[in-house]
């Protein structure tokens, strides 16, 4: 169960890119009304690990499909 679990984000079949990822997740967080602490903490952890850390917390922070 995500964090922001109202919030969906499409990344089957888009740009797999770290930085697309990251930038489509906040994206979503800002749209969905997340504070701009909360969505900090997401991109700090996001980039405190590899590739399938990225992966892994973007599916705790929100809803991923």
């Amino acid at each position: 169960m995500a964090i922001y679990e109202n919030i969906s984000v499409k990344l089957t079949g888009e740009d797999g890119t770290a930085f697309a990822i990251m930038a489509k997740v906040s994206s979503a967080l800002r749209k969905g009304g997340v504070p701009d602490s909360d969505i900090g903490k997401y991109q700090k952890e996001s980039m405190s690990g590899d590739y399938d850390n990225l992966l892994a917390t973007a599916m705790k922070w929100v809803d991923v499909t």
